[in-house]
Formats: C-alpha cells, structure tokens, sequence
C-alpha cells in the first residue's frame, strides 16, 4: 500500500509526496512533529502537516535567509537565531570566520533533540563550539537583549501557533534593540505569489520600526507557491549592498553575488502589492 504526505497548502491547492519510510514521529508539547523519508523530496520534517525542511531545496531557503543579512555585515561576530531548530540556519551562519558565537534560541527543544538524530544534511552547527543552543520562547529572550548582535536572524514557522509571537511589531523593536550599531536583522515572509497581502503586512511592520528595510526573494519549490519572501532590515547601510563575498571553499549551492543581487529585483505586480499598495 503506497503512503503519501499531503499538504495543504490553500483550500482547493495541495502539494502530495511519496513517502517510502516513517523515521520519527512525536507530538511534542507545541506541535506534531514528522520527519519522513520520501521518493523526490528525500528526508523532509514536518510540524503540524506543514513542510519545514526538505533535502532537495533547504540549501536554498537557508543560505538566502543568512548570507544575504551577514555579507551585508563587515565583521557579524554574534549572530543570534530565533527559530531554526532544524539546524539549517546555524550550519550557514557558522561559516562566516568573524562569527565567533551563534546562539539558537527554539522554543521546541524536540526539534532539535530530532534534527541532531535524524537531520544529518543540516545538524552539523550543533556540535560547533561557537554554537549556543538555547531551548526557550523567542520574544521572551530577545526583549532582555540591548546591543547584543551583529545579526538577528528569525527562522520561523508560518505566523500561526508557536510562530505567531514572532510576526509582530512589538517583536521587530525587540530585535532592533537587541542589535549593535550597524545590525541587521532578517527573516522568512511567506509566499508573495498565494499570500501577497500577508507579505505586505509584515513587511509594513518591520519598515515602521527600521531606517531601512527590504524585501528579497528566492524559489523554494516546496514551499506554497514556489517562490519565498524574506525581509532585510538594517540599522545602517542598504542590505542589497554586500560588505564581503563569499569564498568558493565554502561550498555554497545558491548564494552568489549574481544570485544576491537578482534577489531584491521584485517583479512589478510583486512591487506593487507588496510595497506601493
């Protein structure tokens, strides 16, 4: 008998795959937690029904949310993590030889205990020295920070459930406070082709709290819609324009200076629902 996983990704839209073995299941005290084993995707994570992480294209969604904010910065030396439990994101941000602490903070230890044991693709960051892996709410520990990190990075869930706190206006000034001079700060947006309306909500939220604000793009085919928003902000300079550039021993799969610099072009029906509406 054949099993899929199905997605919904909008009633009357659903992303289906096959999948060839269950490897963990657990209702943690947050959410359902699943990390399948499927046909085209390889090892994906769900939380709740909803794709997380997918091996065929996570390198794509978590080198565009990290390096596009960290080669906007001279030196990031502290970067924090609000989120990322999967470890993607910490695995990138590691790879910046001024960063000498990451700090994950995730408020469901379960995903990451999953990730060190099931996630091999992205869990490498957690056994790095420089990485400081805290189980706790987001918000709580962002709003006791003052001038803290070069980088805040937030690496959410959709802003329903656990992920709703950290959509909010009031969580943006957190993040603008726990920043040093010159910090930025990024995160995920949602679709801007399915959800148009719910980018430019956040997006106008964090432009009311941050001197400069930018919205970029990249695909991410298993996520609703196949194209991906993320937000840059930043206390200083513009975050299109990178400090440093990648070095080719890093082994990068998608962020280059040609794919950073396509990345904030938004199309004109994305320009106009998403910054002129």
């Amino acid at each position: 008998m054949e099993l899929w996983f199905t997605e919904e990704w909008l009633p009357g839209l659903k992303l289906s795959v096959r999948v060839t073995a269950i490897v963990f299941n657990k209702k943690t005290k947050f959410q359902d937690l699943c990390i399948y084993d499927t046909e085209q995707l390889g090892r994906i994570l769900t939380l709740d029904n909803v794709i997380q992480t997918t091996e065929i294209d996570e390198y794509i969604y978590h080198e565009s949310l990290v390096h596009v904010p960290l080669f906007a910065h001279p030196s990031p030396e502290r970067v924090l993590i609000v989120g990322g439990g999967d470890g993607g994101s910490l695995r990138e941000a590691l790879k910046h030889p001024s960063v000498r602490e990451v700090t994950v903070v995730d408020i469901d230890g379960d995903v990451i205990e999953a990730s060190k044991a099931y996630l091999p693709a992205l869990n490498s960051g957690f056994s790095d020295p420089r990485a400081k892996v805290i189980v706790g709410d987001g918000p709580a520990f962002v709003d006791k920070a003052r001038s803290e990190y070069d980088a805040v990075i937030v690496d959410s869930t959709d802003p329903i459930g656990p992920g709703q706190a950290l959509f909010t206006e009031e969580f943006y000034s957190s993040i603008k406070r726990a920043l040093r001079p010159g910090g930025l700060f990024a995160a995920q947006t949602e679709s801007p082709i399915l959800m148009p309306a719910v980018v430019r909500d956040i997006f106008r939220r964090i432009g009311r709290v941050f001197p400069v604000a930018r919205v970029f793009t990249a695909p991410v085919p298993t996520y609703p819609g196949g194209l991906w928003s993320f937000a840059c902000a930043s206390l200083g300079t513009d975050p299109n324009l990178p400090a440093r550039q990648p070095n080719e021993a890093w082994g990068l799969r998608y962020y280059s200076p040609e794919m950073r610099e396509r990345a904030f072009i938004l199309n004109p029906k994305m320009k106009h629902d998403i910054i002129e509406s």
